[in-house]
């Protein structure tokens, strides 16, 4: 076997494509980028298995497209007719979309390395999405104490 070249394509160039596999009826594994999901979904670590967006809810993660080539992977809070207001699970401020720029609802994710995914219809996703999303008042605050980037000083002295 010879050595297998990898390119890192910019998001507006990479995920229309992914979008046109998902339109053909393909379910695509998708490489996170990013720290909007965290604290339970990681950049270079995760992937989300994509699906086409049928009968979106709120609560669902979904591939949408916030501005003409600006893709976000976020949870629906609000659908209100066409309107989707969508935020990001390490975010504390909020996108918005109509219904027609949702290209793809995520049906499961690839957590931690594992070659098993975690369904989005499953009791352990469920039950974190409905505790993490009542937590949206605290979450600064939780976040804060998650993330790896908090200075020294704040850290626990061992």
């Amino acid at each position: 076997m010879g050595d297998v070249e990898v390119r890192r394509l910019p998001n507006a160039e990479f995920l229309p494509h992914v979008v046109a596999l998902v339109n053909e009826g393909h379910t695509v594994t998708l490489p996170l980028r990013g720290y909007s999901m965290r604290p339970f979904l990681e950049h270079g670590r995760d992937k989300a298995l994509l699906a086409a967006p049928h009968d979106v809810c709120v609560g669902d993660a979904v591939l949408a497209e916030i501005s003409p080539g600006r893709y976000v992977l976020h949870r629906i809070i609000v659908i209100d007719g066409t309107q989707v207001t969508l935020r990001g699970d390490g975010n504390l401020s909020d996108e918005h979309c109509r219904l027609d720029d949702v290209r793809a609802k995520a049906i499961a994710f690839f957590r931690k390395g594992r070659s098993r995914a975690d369904s989005t219809s499953g009791l352990k996703w469920r039950l974190y999405s409905a505790v993490w999303t009542r937590l949206f008042p605290l979450r600064r605050y939780l976040l804060f104490l998650l993330h790896p980037h908090i200075p020294a000083r704040f850290r626990k002295q061992k």
